[in-house]
């Protein structure tokens, strides 16, 4: 997996956006307000993704490429190191629990807006 296929991938959901809120090489994605995945565009090794605390444990000790998420709540966060043996397919399940983890918090005025997208 490179960049532009997890961008393309992320893309493809409703409602999400991307930007480069932190600095120039920090792509983040964002579902109606709420970053569920960043990546470092110039160094695409891994990606961080939001997931729930018991799984986001579970995942670490699963697989050797899943850490504690690099820079952010160490609890609700996964850093995928991708390319390393998990493969695409796992990564992208992973992209869509993320993103269903936020639309599932989003209060339900965001969630009917996001449905009218």
């Amino acid at each position: 997996m490179d960049i532009e296929q997890l961008r393309a991938y992320c893309l493809t959901k409703k409602g999400v956006t991307e930007s480069f809120p932190f600095d120039q090489n920090t792509l983040v994605f964002k579902v109606m307000g709420k970053m569920f995945a960043l990546a470092n565009v110039d160094d695409f090794v891994s990606v961080n993704l939001k997931c729930e605390p018991e799984k986001a444990v579970e995942l670490r000790e699963l697989y050797e490429e899943v850490s504690p998420g690099y820079h952010m709540n160490k609890q609700h966060w996964n850093t995928v190191r991708v390319n390393e043996g998990v493969g695409d397919k796992l990564v992208y399940n992973w992209v869509d629990d993320s993103y269903d983890l936020i639309v599932q918090g989003l209060p339900k005025k965001l969630r009917d807006e996001m449905d009218s997208i």
